[in-house]
């Protein structure tokens, strides 16, 4: 059996270029490491806010480095470089708009600018490309609303079975017969 593989993009032209570290990405690590009680591994990349560039990560960890699932933060504002959600609907097959909708209403319980974000997620082959905001605590409270539904999307996708450590956080999977 192949190990799981999920991808961290971390888009952000200060943190690509050095001028702080990237904590959104560790964030996301963290979050999936108390999550998952399955053997994965990252695939982590950080890249600044450039549309191709984008579009070639998400392209190169779903089709050559066959990660399951890649998770993105920053680059989802309504600001001139923010382009995540568009470089994630460009390579996508399937759009998955639920995942941006409850995302936004779980973020509106804490900030009203959650409207401004602009997050999504998609289908490319048997990836799932799920879209995050940059701020911290944003990836966790989003995280903890949709990634009960992501195992059992992976499963439809015919992936990994994802297991997760049930004290955390509990993933929904329809009943069999």
């Amino acid at each position: 059996m192949s190990i799981i593989k999920i991808g961290i993009l971390t888009v952000s032209d200060r943190a690509s270029q050095g001028i702080y570290s990237d904590i959104s990405g560790k964030a996301i690590e963290e979050t999936l490491q108390a999550y998952l009680n399955c053997e994965w591994q990252v695939e982590y990349r950080l890249i600044p806010d450039e549309q191709v560039l984008i579009e070639q990560t998400l392209i190169e960890l779903a089709d050559t480095t066959g990660c399951c699932l890649v998770v993105t933060t920053g680059g989802t504002g309504p600001a001139l470089r923010d382009v995540t959600p568009e470089a994630t609907e460009a390579v996508c097959q399937k759009l998955m708009p639920g995942f941006g909708e409850l995302m936004r209403t779980e973020s509106l319980r804490y900030v009203p600018t959650a409207i401004l974000s602009r997050q999504t997620a998609g289908i490319r082959g048997k990836t799932l490309i799920v879209n995050l905001p940059g701020k911290p605590t944003a990836i966790r409270q989003c995280l903890d609303a949709v990634f009960p539904a992501i195992p059992y999307c992976i499963d439809l996708l015919e992936g990994p079975f994802l297991t997760t450590d049930e004290k955390v956080l509990k993933v929904f999977r329809p009943k069999q017969g």
